[in-house]
């Protein structure tokens, strides 16, 4: 699989100046559509969560053509989110939200080529944080889903 870098990229900067809204309303839906994810936030400063969520897109998207400071970053973080009690099944959930959240910001400008390109590089993304994980150490509910 080839990203398609260039896709990537342009999409982004087409986001960026909304970029507060984006990931209040990502997480607002987010929320919405999956709450048992919910109180993993549950003390958790949104305000800040949101740009940690802006700084993280920003790192991938600026670290594409760096792939091995993208892998040690992206596999730093899946380990962090180990600890806030995020599990695999999360992921897609999360995936999922995060393009329904671009689609919506986009409108026209979201194109199917698009889909496939953000839909790739989350699964790039999803793989790299999960190598950064040891779930056989953690236990974690996952009926409520």
């Amino acid at each position: 699989m080839t990203l398609q870098i260039e896709l990537l990229e342009e999409s982004f900067r087409a986001m960026k100046p909304d970029f507060e809204a984006f990931v209040s309303d990502f997480y607002t839906t987010l929320f919405t559509d999956y709450p048992a994810i919910a109180p993993l936030f549950a003390h958790t400063n949104m305000s800040k969560q949101r740009m940690m969520l802006f700084a993280a897109l920003t790192l991938v998207i600026e670290n594409l053509r760096n792939p091995d400071v993208l892998a040690a970053a992206l596999t730093g973080l899946g380990t962090r989110h180990v600890q806030y009690g995020a599990v695999p099944a999360y992921y897609p959930l999360f995936g999922k939200t995060l393009l329904q959240t671009m689609q919506r910001y986009l409108q026209e400008g979201w194109t199917a080529e698009m889909q496939q390109a953000w839909t790739e590089a989350y699964a790039i993304v999803t793989r790299l944080m999960l190598q950064g994980t040891d779930y056989d150490a953690v236990t974690v509910q996952l009926d409520a889903l």
